[in-house]
């Protein structure tokens, strides 16, 4: 009687994450990361840090397999490569320009700029870099653009979709950064957007991931002398660095008309997919 309950239960469970996939694979993607980062703030150290960091990518993988779609199909699709140099060059570059147009801005503002931070930074930039790419939050993009983007653009427009999925990736990062630590994924996810579905690429996506990284660390090249007050001047700069953003994001929003890359054969080809 109780393996029939067990197993009444489990087809329960299983139709209800196969009815609502994108909802499961939010709060599986929490339920994941958030206590592994709870454990890493009391001691747990970097490692469960990079732990926590794989939610998005075991529970795109385990609500995969429990909605019956092809598993081996779905991590194929993870490993697009052959797209135009182009959108290599961006997924690199971009972040890179964007820093570039945020210390312009801050020189415009009276902010002293020091560009003798530039000498040091290659071998630092490469290896964030690389470490991003390889074991950090890279990993991230088999879950949120691999598997969610394309469910939700196949029953909602482009921008809609990345405001929910921004949303979402967004909060997922409150624990490492904060009540406020939503808002910058939110903006990032339009470029994001673009960029997969420009390529259909998540090999491309995890790169501008792995570029933004380091272009957020170490390309600010605002002097801060001794005693000058510092923290309102960071102040200063982290808005100067969302206006940017947010107007990247709106212009792209634009020359695009909101499509973002996306063209109707795609929603043809994942609109019958329950979300």
């Amino acid at each position: 009687m109780s393996g029939r309950q067990d197993s009444t239960d489990y087809g329960k469970l299983r139709s209800w994450i196969v009815g609502h996939q994108i909802l499961s694979f939010f709060l599986l993607a929490y339920a994941i990361s958030w206590p592994l980062w709870g454990l890493a703030a009391l001691g747990g150290g970097r490692a469960v840090v990079l732990l926590g960091g794989l939610g998005p990518l075991v529970s795109a993988l385990l609500i995969t397999g429990l909605s019956g779609r092809s598993v081996c199909e779905w991590l194929r699709s993870l490993l697009v490569w052959r797209v135009s140099a182009v959108y290599y060059a961006i997924a690199l570059l971009f972040p890179a320009a964007l820093y570039a147009v945020i210390n312009l801005a801050l020189f415009a503002l009276g902010h002293e700029l020091d560009f003798s931070l530039l000498l040091g930074i290659a071998p630092g930039y490469l290896g964030t870099f690389l470490l991003v790419a390889t074991v950090g939050g890279g990993f991230e993009e088999p879950g949120w653009r691999g598997f969610a983007l394309p469910l939700l653009q196949g029953r909602r427009s482009p921008v809609a979709s990345t405001l929910l999925l921004g949303l979402a990736w967004g909060v997922w990062h409150i624990p490492l950064y904060g009540p406020a630590g939503f808002v910058v994924p939110l903006i990032l996810a339009f470029f994001y957007t673009w960029l997969y579905n420009r390529t259909g690429s998540v090999l491309i996506c995890v790169l501008l991931h792995a570029s933004f990284t380091p272009a957020q660390n170490m390309l600010i090249l605002e002097a801060l002398p001794a005693g000058s007050g510092a923290e309102g001047l960071v102040d200063s700069v982290d808005l100067v660095i969302l206006g940017v953003y947010i107007v990247a994001a709106l212009f792209l929003t634009l020359a695009t008309r909101g499509r973002l890359g996306f063209t109707p054969a795609e929603r043809g080809r994942v609109g019958s997919t329950p979300v």
